[in-house]
């Protein structure tokens, strides 16, 4: 399942010295306590609030606010095509974490929670931002990635994506074995601790090797990869409450293994691999090698972890769950934005439903937004607070 931000996700300019805006909250409460009448009447719970707001410059959700407004900014994530499941969305609340033990001890359990027996979506809520006080995050992209080495010939070993971001953590202590398939570290900032390192555990990190039904060779690439895409350099924003550290997951949707991060030729650039065990003529375009190779890695991807016992989705069934999820968003009266650029999977794009249709983009809010100095830390490691 293509989750919010897996590659890219609209930025949005915040000022964490900026108290809440009681119009955004009040908006978001409405909407909240109509969508769920077992809460009783909204009028109530809005004078708190504005008064919170009043005093403080801020407000503190329920239980129950917090829970239903992160299912809202999965429902309004424009560049998901999963969103069919966003009222099955777990949503795990973990304000009360403090110091960075205490946060990675509740990031592992996430990822198990996710990850053991059938891959289930997840969300971490952690403390909200204060108006201009310092706030807890991580700085990875991913609770796991796999780290890219570069050798002085330009050669690079594990995924090239990560080169620039390895190197920040190897700077500041981290050594990693080298290998094409090493989890990195996780870098937990927290105000009172300034940035620590913590290595996964091999039972947060559950792994799927990758073979083939049909060629005995593919296993020798020695292929694998992680089965929870947690999501973790994104900031969570309900009714206009951020939320720094906000770690999610939904499950894989197949393409985004096979066709990206395999196939991308700045992540491990596979297909000239795979179309030389293929046999393939690849002295040309017009053969078509590339769209082959990259037909057999999928297959791989989809079949190894069905093997394997770990939730995946193919893309034409989740194009077509899409579309249903269209269908239930009109019928409740909802608008349903999507980024046609982002909804139509990465191969055969043509011979899914998703192809053939428009798409209204809106910014709705409860939303996921990637700030700029997170992007810029989990792809580059430049204004990282790491040594070099």
């Amino acid at each position: 399942m293509t989750v919010p931000g897996y590659r890219d996700n609209p930025t949005e300019k915040w000022d964490p010295v900026a108290p809440v805006d009681p119009a955004e909250a009040e908006d978001f409460l409405r909407r909240c306590y109509v969508e769920n009448p077992r809460l009783g009447p909204a009028e109530p719970r809005l004078a708190i609030v504005r008064a919170q707001i009043a005093a403080t410059g801020t407000y503190a959700h329920t239980t129950e606010e917090l829970t239903h407004g992160a299912k809202m900014a999965w429902r309004n994530a424009s560049r998901c095509i999963g969103r069919l499941y966003w009222k099955s969305l777990l949503v795990l609340d973990r304000r009360r974490a403090r110091t960075a033990d205490e946060i990675f001890s509740l990031l592992v359990h996430h990822l198990r929670t996710a990850g053991d027996g059938q891959i289930r979506p997840v969300i971490s809520i952690f403390a909200a931002a204060q108006p201009g006080r310092p706030f807890a995050r991580v700085w990875n992209e991913q609770l796991i990635r796999y780290a890219g080495y570069r050798d002085e010939q330009g050669r690079t070993v594990g995924d090239a994506r990560q080169v620039d971001f390895t190197a920040a953590m190897r700077g500041f202590g981290w050594r990693g074995k080298g290998e094409q398939f090493d989890v990195l570290p996780l870098a937990i900032e927290t105000p009172a601790e300034g940035v620590r390192l913590y290595e996964l555990p091999e039972r947060a990190t559950r792994e799927v090797p990758i073979s083939h039904p049909e060629y005995a060779w593919f296993a020798e690439l020695g292929l694998r990869w992680h089965a929870v895409p947690a999501i973790a350099n994104m900031r969570l924003t309900i009714g206009g409450v951020h939320y720094p550290l906000a770690p999610f997951n939904g499950w894989y949707m197949g393409t985004e293994i096979g066709a990206r991060n395999f196939a991308d030729a700045d992540r491990y650039d596979m297909l000239p691999a795979v179309a030389a065990r293929m046999g393939l003529d690849s002295s040309r375009e017009s053969t078509l090698w590339r769209d082959r190779a990259l037909l057999e890695l999928n297959r791989a991807v989809l079949w190894s972890f069905e093997r394997a016992g770990v939730k995946i989705s193919d893309h034409h069934t989740e194009s077509a769950r899409f579309l249903a999820h269209l269908r239930n968003e009109e019928k409740a009266g909802r608008p349903a934005p999507a980024d046609w650029t982002w909804i139509v999977p990465p191969m055969s794009g043509s011979l899914t439903p998703v192809f053939h249709r428009y798409y209204e983009e809106l910014d709705l809010r409860p939303a996921f937004y990637l700030d700029d100095e997170a992007a810029a830390i989990a792809r580059t490691g430049s204004n990282c607070p790491f040594p070099h």
